[in-house]
C-alpha cells in the first residue's frame, strides 16, 4: 500500500505537526502554511475521516514573546510554553474560523496517557470534541511537566494520543519526506526507506539525532513508529514543508510508511486480556451473558453481584451465571458506584448517585470475550 493508499483508507487520523514547520526561523507563525495545512485536514474531514492534531509550537513562540533566548533551563521553558500556548491556540483557531470549525485544546502529561483513570477522562474529552465537529489541538502540559514525567517530545505523545483514539494511521509530518538509510545530508549516498514493516535496532540505527528548532527527530520519530504499530495503527513520515503537505501526499509525494501490527482495535482488546491484572468481577445473570456474546455493551440491569474494592478505568473480570469467567473490560464505574447501580436500569443512574453517568458499566469498546 503506497501512502495515498493508506491516507485514503485511515478512518481517524492523529496528524503531528512539528515546531519546524509551524514557526518562523525568526520566531512567528507561518500562518500561510498552516492556512493551507487547515485546507487539508477539512478536506479530511469532508471525507469522512476524523482528525486529532498533536501541535508544538508554544515553547518557541513563548520565548519569542517574552524575549527568552534558547535555554536547557527547564523553568524557562515551562515560562516559555505557558506564554506560547495561547498564541499558539489562537493561529490554530484562526486557521479554522475560514471554515467555521471549532479548535479545542488539551494539554496532556506523562500520566494523562499512563494511568488508565486519567487516560479515559482524555480519550471521554476527545470523543466528545469530535462528536461535536471541533478540531482538538493537543499538545504536552510543558508548563507544569518535570523532567522525570515527561515525553520531551510530541512525536511520541502523538503515538500515545493514536493510542488513546484507536487511530488507524498517524501522520508524522516531518521537514524531511521520510526516513533514509544514512544522514541524506552528510551522505550523498544516503537511499529513501519507502516501508518499514517493523522498527527493529537496525532500523533505529538509520536514524541522525534530534536537531533543528523542535525537540525530536527522525529516531524519536520511529519511537513514535513503534509505539503505535504496536497499538495496531499505521505510520507515516512525510515532509510538510509543502504549503498543503496532506494534498501532496494524497497526490503521491513520497513518505515512509511503518506497517501496523494487527488493527488497533485488535491491540487494544488484547491488551485488555492478556495484559492487564482484573481488579474485581461482576457476575452478571443469564440475559447479560447472552447480550455480552452478541456484541453488547454491560449494562447495570444484567449484573448480579460485584466483587472487590477498585477505581474507576481499571480491568474487572465478567463471571457468567456458573462462575465462569466470561469476558474482562474497563469499568466505567468505581466499586461503590457500581454496587449501588447494580440490577437497575440505566434511567435511574442518576438517581442511585446523585450525577449522571455512562449509560453502560463496562461499554463493549472496552469489553474483550474470552475464549471457553
Amino acid at each position: 500500500m503506497n501512502p495515498a493508499a493508506l491516507l485514503s483508507s485511515a478512518r481517524r487520523v492523529v496528524v503531528k505537526v512539528g515546531s519546524s514547520l509551524l514557526i518562523q526561523a525568526e520566531g512567528g507563525v507561518r500562518a500561510a502554511w498552516l492556512a493551507g495545512l487547515a485546507d487539508d485536514i477539512v478536506a479530511l474531514r469532508r471525507a469522512g475521516k476524523e482528525v486529532v492534531v498533536v501541535s508544538s509550537g508554544a515553547v518557541a513562540l513563548g520565548r519569542r514573546h517574552l524575549g527568552l533566548k534558547p535555554s536547557a533551563r527547564l523553568d524557562h521553558k515551562q515560562a516559555a510554553a505557558a506564554a506560547g500556548q495561547t498564541m499558539l491556540m489562537q493561529a490554530w483557531e484562526t486557521a479554522f474560523s475560514a471554515h467555521e470549525i471549532p479548535t479545542a485544546q488539551l494539554l496532556l502529561t506523562f500520566d494523562d496517557t499512563e494511568q488508565r483513570r486519567r487516560w479515559l477522562n482524555a480519550r471521554a474529552t476527545i470523543a466528545v470534541l469530535l462528536a461535536q465537529g471541533a478540531l482538538p489541538v493537543i499538545n504536552e502540559n510543558d508548563s507544569v511537566a518535570t523532567d522525570e514525567l515527561r515525553y520531551g517530545d510530541n512525536d511520541r505523545l502523538s503515538a500515545r494520543v493514536a493510542q488513546m483514539v484507536k487511530a488507524d494511521l498517524l501522520l508524522l509530518l516531518s521537514d524531511v519526506d521520510g526516513l533514509y538509510s544514512a544522514d541524506p545530508a552528510r551522505d550523498e549516498g544516503a537511499t529513501h526507506i519507502p516501508q518499514v514493516a517493523e522498527v527493529t535496532d537496525a532500523v533505529a540505527a538509520m536514524a541522525g539525532p534530534a536537531s533543528g528548532v523542535g525537540s525530536g527527530g527522525m529516531r524519536s520519530k520511529l519511537v513514535a513508529a513503534r509505539i503505535a504499530s504496536g497499538a495496531g495503527c499505521a505510520t507515516l513520515i512525510a515532509s510538510g514543508r509543502e504549503d498543503h503537505p496532506i494534498e501532496a501526499l494524497a497526490g503521491g509525494a513520497r513518505a515512509t510508511m511503518v506497517a501496523a501490527q494487527g488493527s488497533a482495535a485488535g491491540a487494544y482488546k488484547q491488551w485488555i486480556a492478556g495484559t492487564l491484572k482484573p481488579a474485581g468481577s461482576l457476575a452478571v445473570d443469564a440475559g447479560a451473558a447472552k447480550a455480552l456474546a452478541g456484541g453488547k455493551s454491560l449494562l447495570p440491569a444484567g449484573i448480579v453481584s460485584v466483587t472487590g474494592a477498585f477505581e474507576r478505568g481499571v480491568c474487572l473480570s465478567i463471571l457468567d451465571p456458573d462462575g465462569r469467567e466470561l469476558a474482562r473490560g474497563i469499568s466505567a464505574y468505581n466499586s461503590e458506584e457500581a454496587r449501588a447501580i447494580a440490577g437497575h436500569a440505566t434511567s435511574r443512574i442518576e438517581e442511585l448517585l446523585g450525577y449522571g453517568g455512562p449509560d453502560a458499566l463496562i461499554h463493549r469498546d472496552d469489553l474483550v470475550m474470552l475464549a471457553r
